[in-house]
């Protein structure tokens, strides 16, 4: 039998405070933001938002927490945690939802299987190229 090969990532991907990109982000692996990523991310692991980080995109992820700022839509297949600090603006669609006293959110929530298709996270459709 043929099977795809996907490296293991066993260190998580860190964008560091004071890092800005432009531009959409795959990983296999866990991803923690500390800096401002203008694009949309796609994870089979978990996105970390830290304090200082903010996202102006889509996030598409198995697992989530958030405690910087997020401007956009997220999908999480399983646990989504908004922290004290965490400011979302943006549609939610999660497995499960974790919000501490403090966090701010903005717009629509969708919990439970039928908000993640199954557990399966889709990712942002792809661009057909003419």
């Amino acid at each position: 039998m043929a099977k795809s090969f996907e490296p293991e990532n066993k260190l998580p991907n860190i964008i560091g405070q004071g890092t800005k990109i432009t531009g959409d982000i795959e990983t296999n692996g866990d991803i923690r933001i500390d800096g401002n990523i203008e694009g949309n991310i796609n994870s089979k692991g978990k996105v970390v938002i830290g304090s200082n980080g903010l996202i102006k995109g889509e996030v598409f992820c198995s697992n989530a927490e958030v405690a910087g700022s997020l401007n956009g839509k997220i999908t999480v297949s399983e646990l989504l945690s908004l922290k004290a600090s965490s400011k979302v603006n943006g549609d939610i669609k999660t497995g499960k939802l974790n919000i501490e006293p403090g966090a701010i959110f903005s717009g629509t929530c969708n919990m439970g299987n039928q908000a993640t298709s199954g557990g399966a996270v889709q990712g942002p459709p792809k661009e057909v190229k003419k």
